[in-house]
């Protein structure tokens, strides 16, 4: 099995911000994740991106919240796009 596009979505929320989010299914788990997935999941105000959630290999499952970059506990997808879009209202509202 070769690495299938399951989701793709670009959305302008409005003038100056968007969500781009992208998710694979890959045939064997990344290094440092447990699932099949591979995701970036990305928030960007004036071409900054400023909250991003994504498996890179050897990193694992992490987020990126302004300039921190901490441990992500990926559940499942379902889950993973409830907490991405809980981190941008709570980003849109500050």
């Amino acid at each position: 099995m070769k690495a299938e596009l399951i989701f793709r979505q670009r959305a302008q929320l409005d003038d100056t911000s968007l969500a781009e989010l992208v998710i694979w299914q890959v045939p064997r788990p990344l290094a440092g994740s447990a699932h099949h997935f591979k995701y970036s999941l990305a928030y960007v105000e004036n071409e900054v991106c400023v909250i991003r959630y994504d498996n890179e290999v050897g990193k694992g499952d992490h987020r990126h919240i302004g300039r921190k970059e901490m441990p992500y506990a990926f559940v499942d997808m379902d889950q993973m796009m409830v907490d991405f879009w809980t981190d941008v209202a709570g980003w849109r509202r500050e």
